[in-house]
């Protein structure tokens, strides 16, 4: 596939670790809530903030490399395709930046530092206060519910359009793609 219809390396290789990341830490999120209080349950919380931040830490960077180096063109399509794309991709960067955020407000509200690799403690955004702290918990669990929500749409269209309309638009995200068996446009 020529590179000028692939993604930048760089930002192929943030899609992917923050990826992994968001699904991971909603993993570990909802494993986490179902959990009765114990060091365990504190040590994995420890790792959920962690990786909650190092989300928000890489998708500033990803932000500012989307205005350095563009997406590629859109592949031919209807366009409905294409704006419920962009629509798709613009709330997911606003929700990869509001989920962490929240939980970290909350994590200040509710008296819990939120400590780096259990080394940097970050600072706290809000004083303590249970009413901030419940609001920006309740927050925290729909704004993560929309993330879940959109990422399931995120990997229906990308296979959709690689196992139906076989396409290109999956292997221009893809690390490493072969000759392209797939046609690049309609």
């Amino acid at each position: 596939m020529p590179s000028s219809l692939r993604h930048a390396a760089s930002l192929i290789v943030l899609h992917w670790l923050i990826a992994l990341l968001v699904l991971a830490n909603l993993a570990l999120g909802l494993y986490v809530s179902d959990l009765r209080l114990s060091p365990t349950k504190l040590q994995l919380i420890a790792y959920h903030k962690w990786i909650g931040m190092t989300v928000l830490l890489l998708v500033l960077p990803r932000l500012l490399l989307r205005f350095i180096r563009p997406a590629p063109p859109p592949l031919p399509g209807p366009a409905w395709q294409r704006k419920a794309a962009a629509a798709t991709h613009g709330l997911l960067y606003v929700l990869m930046i509001a989920v962490p955020m929240t939980g970290w407000l909350m994590s200040s509200a509710k008296g819990f530092p939120v400590v780096m690799f259990g080394a940097v403690q970050l600072p706290d955004l809000v004083g303590k206060s249970e009413a901030l702290g419940d609001f920006f918990e309740e927050a925290h669990e729909w704004l993560t519910n929309g993330l879940l929500a959109l990422v399931l749409l995120h990997v229906a269209a990308a296979l959709k359009h690689h196992l139906i309309d076989r396409d290109a638009t999956l292997a221009r995200m893809l690390p490493i793609v072969a000759r392209n068996p797939l046609k690049e446009s309609k």
